[in-house]
């Protein structure tokens, strides 16, 4: 790999000794991770879990085809190891009100989502309007329920929820020098000066994040660079500007060291820091800070719920899908919002939205046509096995024929008109209709794709 010349210079005068096996690094492959769903009730037969990610409760070092049922079903999701030490830091609990606040394309979201379950609120937020849509198809296709989805900067993000959140993750955008042997493209646009600028950046990204922050809430913060710069000086900025946080200490395993306090300012508590090496590891580069606000930095608002919308005639037409199609599910009209003809259930004590850009206000359940309701893809992928009436199981050759988008024909189906589910694997892929003893496909046009058998 043709690094920089000033790149390597850096980090041969930083870590000395251990430069060369360093540099030596970035000749080796990238290693490739996934994590298992734990919203799913089973997995995909084939999956190869034999090696275990040791600091990750879901993880697996391994790849994923992204045209593989295990994939498109949303029963794993692929994630380089090392990244997956950040969710497992931030760790949320059941309950907890959880902001990811730089989500694309939505690893670490999907990742505190498995911590949460179907409890709690989790605001995760993308400011590229682009970048925004991936983070909805992908926590979607993940099966998260309990999301809302917002493309916002992050200092409307302070100003809406003060005070607010349980815990905070800043993955912050930086100068990606840990990803060069994922991503070589990325040595292109490195400079000294751009890692300064991203250093900046990352600054004023943190200062509007730990307005959001209750007393007591953890911020995570993470990087995937080596440069101190972005890492150990951010922290140390932080705990300078703001002595209302403390830093706690991380556990640190397979080849995880301690941060450098003489890369910075020379505070002791920077150790407890973490950094992730690819020349001590099996991983791209990380870099993991967690903080905890001791008091009140920002003094949070009183904001009422966000109410449901629905009306007399669309409740009808839902109570009817669910009598047909559905058991065992509990939605209460209170959390039922349509944006246009589009319906969503809110997560549990979501605030009012106000002026938010909302990409997602929940779980997206369906939508209302003349005279009907049709269920959505995202709530397909969402509801355990005993929430739906009808679960027709297909064949892998079937299920190649759905996510083209084709109609096909199937024995023994349990009506002879109206909605089930599709079922590969043992994992829900889709809702069809059947009508006339064929499947009518819904799977959506703008993911259809060719699946790969082999």
């Amino acid at each position: 790999m043709n690094l920089p010349k000033e790149f390597i210079q850096k980090y041969q005068k930083l870590l000395g000794d251990d430069a060369k096996d360093f540099l030596a690094s970035f000749e080796d492959p990238a290693t490739n991770g996934f994590r298992v769903n734990p919203h799913h009730q089973s997995l995909p037969a084939n999956l190869n879990l034999t090696d275990p990610v040791s600091y990750s409760k879901w993880g697996y070092f391994g790849k994923i085809s992204g045209r593989s049922v295990a994939h498109q079903s949303g029963a794993v999701y692929s994630q380089e190891p090392s990244a997956m030490f950040v969710g497992e830091t931030a760790a949320p609990t059941a309950s907890q009100r959880v902001l990811d606040l730089c989500a694309a394309p939505g690893g670490k979201t999907t990742h505190l989502s498995s911590f949460l379950g179907s409890t709690g609120l989790l605001v995760t937020n993308e400011i590229m309007g682009k970048r925004s849509k991936v983070l909805a198809e992908n926590v979607e296709r993940f099966g998260v329920a309990n999301a809302l989805i917002l493309n916002e900067t992050p200092e409307v993000i302070a100003a809406h929820f003060p005070g607010f959140f349980d815990t905070v993750l800043v993955d912050a955008p930086c100068s990606g020098e840990g990803m060069f042997r994922k991503d070589p493209d990325g040595i292109k646009y490195w400079s000294p000066d751009y890692v300064r600028e991203c250093a900046v950046r990352q600054q004023t990204i943190l200062a509007e994040a730990v307005k959001t922050l209750k007393p007591g809430g953890t911020l995570v913060y993470s990087t995937c660079t080596f440069a101190p710069e972005e890492d150990e000086q951010t922290i140390a900025w932080l705990l300078e500007t703001y002595p209302e946080l403390e830093v706690l200490p991380i556990d640190k395993t397979a080849g995880i060291v301690d941060g450098h306090p003489e890369w910075a300012d020379g505070n002791p508590e920077l150790t407890k820091t973490a950094r992730l090496f690819p020349h001590l590891m099996r991983g791209e580069g990380h870099f993991v800070a967690k903080l905890r606000l001791t008091s009140e930095l920002t003094a949070p608002k009183k904001s009422r719920l966000q109410r449901g919308n629905l009306t007399k005639d669309q409740k009808m037409l839902l109570d009817s899908f669910v009598a047909d199609s559905l058991q065992s599910v509990d939605w209460p009209s209170r959390r039922l919002i349509t944006f246009g003809d589009q319906l969503y259930l809110l997560p549990e004590a979501t605030p009012e939205f106000g002026h938010l850009k909302v990409v997602r206000p929940g779980l997206h359940l369906g939508t209302f046509k003349k005279g009907r309701f049709e269920p959505a893809y995202a709530l397909a992928l969402a509801l355990p096995t005993d929430a739906v009436r009808h679960n027709v199981t297909i064949s892998i050759t079937e299920w190649a024929m759905v996510v083209h988008g084709d109609q096909f024909k199937h024995d023994a189906l349990p009506v002879k008109k109206g909605w089930v589910r599709l079922v590969c694997d043992n994992q829900p892929v889709a809702f069809a209709k059947v009508v006339n003893g064929a499947v009518k496909n819904f799977f959506p046009k703008g993911l259809r794709f060719d699946a790969h058998l082999n």
